[in-house]
């Protein structure tokens, strides 16, 4: 029986700061997968499918930008940014698309709802101080709901089942009164 196996046909040594494989039986470097595969590809009769080389002159890019469609041929003869005669006209900007200007007003309106508002339904028009405290206090609460439930969950899981049917059956008369105190307070921020 054999303790080990033969050693290998193949070698790792390093060449110039590299390391090389080397073939113990010829002294040379083993082709790549690549190039077995083109010698392969050679010998059943497939031949590489690449183009052919051409000169990209400025004659051949006219008559590419001749033979384009209208939208690519704009696109090929329009100067580029980091052409002379772009430097200092300021950031580049899509034709097409108007410039956004700054809204006036960022209010947003939100309908609440009787089981997380207790004044509810209501509809609520919010600044952005009055958006970010709404959705920092009620990220809060939800955040601060699963951390209890992962705690319940270890300690008993039987609990977690009992205080998701509490939730669901009586949720309404827990959560409308902190949702409404939470849209009061960011409808008391500042617009």
């Amino acid at each position: 029986m054999v303790d080990r196996p033969p050693p290998s046909r193949f070698s790792v040594v390093e060449r110039g700061g590299r390391l090389v494989v080397i073939d113990r039986e010829t002294g040379q470097i083993p082709p790549t997968a690549a190039e077995r595969m083109d010698a392969h590809d050679r010998r059943m009769g497939v031949e590489p499918l690449r183009p052919a080389a051409q000169a990209a002159g400025p004659e051949a890019i006219l008559e590419l930008a001749k033979a384009a469609p209208a939208p690519q041929r704009a696109a090929i003869n329009r100067k580029q940014p980091w052409g002379r005669q772009a430097r200092g006209k300021g950031p580049a900007r899509i034709p097409q698309r108007p410039q956004s200007q700054p809204q006036a007003s960022d209010r947003k309106t939100i309908v609440t709802a009787k089981w997380w508002d207790a004044k509810g339904p209501r509809t609520i028009e919010l600044g952005p101080n009055g958006q970010s405290e709404l959705t920092g206090r009620f990220m809060a609460l939800f955040f601060g709901v699963v951390i209890a439930a992962i705690v319940i969950a270890f300690i008993a899981p039987l609990l977690l089942f009992v205080a998701a049917f509490l939730l669901f059956r009586f949720g309404g008369n827990f959560l409308g009164p902190i949702g409404a105190a939470i849209v009061d307070k960011a409808l008391a921020e500042k617009r």
